[in-house]
């Protein structure tokens, strides 16, 4: 399994799906496992997990700093 590829996918479509968003947000394990389909092993989907938040928490500051590049 390309962990990297299903990192992408699966940050794909929660930041498309709001609803999607707040389930990461309250069961992380439970929102990727249901994105891809499969039940994982846990060690597996810590790895997933942990790799979606640092996606998503990446994707909004990379967004925030281009907001305050367009103030100067």
């Amino acid at each position: 399994m390309d962990i990297k590829a299903k990192i992408e996918e699966v940050v794909g479509k929660i930041k498309n799906d709001p609803q999607l968003m707040e389930k990461f947000k309250k069961d992380p394990v439970k929102a990727v496992e249901g994105v891809l389909g499969v039940d994982l092993p846990d060690d597996l989907v810590e790895k997933l997990v942990t790799g979606v938040k640092a996606k998503l928490a990446g994707d909004n500051l990379s967004g925030a700093l281009g907001s305050l590049k367009k103030l100067f």
